[in-house]
């Protein structure tokens, strides 16, 4: 049974750091992608960006400015994010996912996602 738990979400101030943690199992991390998305209030879901589990690569949305970095604990079964430089418009829930790749990459399009977690709520505000 495939489990995802985010955590580390918070109230930051603009411009501050947060590092978001998803540990997930149940699945092959070999053959999954692992992606994370954000909902900010009264807004679509949106893809951050995502892990292969195959080759190991990372894509990033190319909207998002490169505030946003992924890295891996495979030891702790363990996904993280790294905001930096926060934003008022990057509150919202994130949440991370497990999806198919394609073609032994990862790609951040909903569809491609079928087990999610819970999310973790991220407020920044003065």
């Amino acid at each position: 049974q495939v489990q995802l738990v985010e955590s580390g979400g918070d109230l930051v101030q603009p411009g501050g750091s947060l590092r978001l943690s998803c540990v997930a199992s149940g699945f092959t991390w070999d053959n999954s992608a692992i992606g994370w998305f954000r909902q900010a209030p009264g807004k679509e879901r949106e893809g951050i960006g995502c892990f292969s589990g195959d080759d190991k690569s990372k894509f990033y949305s190319t909207a998002l400015k490169g505030r946003f970095t992924i890295s891996t604990d495979s030891a702790k079964n363990t996904v993280y994010l790294q905001i930096h430089n926060l934003e008022s418009d990057d509150t919202g829930v994130y949440y991370c996912a497990v999806g198919k790749i394609l073609f032994r990459r990862c790609v951040i399009d909903l569809p491609y996602y079928f087990d999610w977690g819970q999310g973790t709520q991220v407020t920044v505000s003065s």
